[in-house]
């Protein structure tokens, strides 16, 4: 496997974890750019925690506690990944789920909730198509399934089954690395909405401070799939640490400039590798 660790989001978070839907997520697809060792299949497993609050273009704030649990396995080219999230919204019943799959739909003004449990099961696969250490660019392809695990009565999900094709790139320059992700992703619709199909991206840049540490920034942009909706426009920096060659912990925080972008956010992920 190359030298750069392949996330996507990723999240997150981000991470793997940043709370947007577009390139799932500025934190899962700044670990993209975190190098890392390299060798034989390996599997990490991490837990996260992300708080956001916003009024997603509404007058109610939607405080969103959002806890992913992410399996991971490298073989080869190829990286698979299962994210299985626990959340707890309250706010106003417009916004459902939450992370990297949330969606706003009209009505900000609807009665506040609180409900939780379990949030919908993503699953991904991605192939190194380019590596950077032959051409100078890394260059990765997959797909990604949103299951609808979520309790769509509750505002956790739509009920529906999503997936996205999407296109990761990393260029390294010395201590820092450029990354990003362009996609498409294909909405089912919930009862009595209709939700477009739309393209989204994000791009990046991570900064290596020493073997261990290293900082970053992306942003991230998805168009509105809903009539009368908002799109996604936010920003995540984030702070990466490898604690020894099995414990990693990245921090991070989100600013969101769109109706459906949180106001702002902060998470962090523990990761271990076996």
């Amino acid at each position: 496997m190359h030298p750069i660790q392949r996330g996507l989001a990723a999240a997150a978070g981000a991470l793997l974890l940043a709370g947007n839907a577009a390139a799932q997520t500025g934190a899962q697809t700044a670990a993209q750019a975190v190098a890392t060792q390299t060798g034989a299949a390996q599997t990490s497993v991490a837990v996260g925690a992300e708080y956001t609050t916003g009024k997603f273009g509404g007058t109610e704030t939607t405080d969103t506690l959002y806890i992913p649990v992410v399996v991971r396995h490298e073989t080869g080219p190829w990286v698979l990944k299962a994210t299985v999230p626990w959340l707890r919204i309250t706010g106003p019943g417009n916004v459902i789920g939450a992370g990297a799959d949330r969606v706003v739909v009209p009505g900000g003004n609807a009665a506040r909730r609180t409900e939780s449990g379990l949030g919908d099961i993503v699953l991904s696969g991605f192939y190194n198509l380019m590596d950077e250490r032959k051409g100078g660019l890394g260059l990765d392809v997959g797909a990604k399934v949103k299951l609808p695990t979520a309790d769509e009565q509750k505002g956790l999900g739509t009920g529906e089954l999503d997936y996205a094709l999407q296109l990761d790139f990393f260029k390294p320059i010395d201590a820092t690395t450029l990354f990003g992700s362009i996609g498409y992703r294909v909405y089912g619709n919930p009862p009595g909405q209709t939700l477009r199909d739309v393209p989204y991206a994000s791009i990046g840049a991570s900064y290596r401070m020493s073997s261990q540490q290293a900082v970053g920034v992306a942003y991230d942009y998805r168009p509105q799939i809903v009539d009368g909706g908002g799109k996604v426009s936010e920003l995540t920096a984030f702070w990466s640490n490898r604690l020894s060659p099995q414990w990693k912990l990245q921090v991070y925080g989100v600013v969101g400039f769109a109706d459906a972008s949180p106001d702002a956010g902060i998470g962090a992920l523990l990761e271990r590798r076996f």
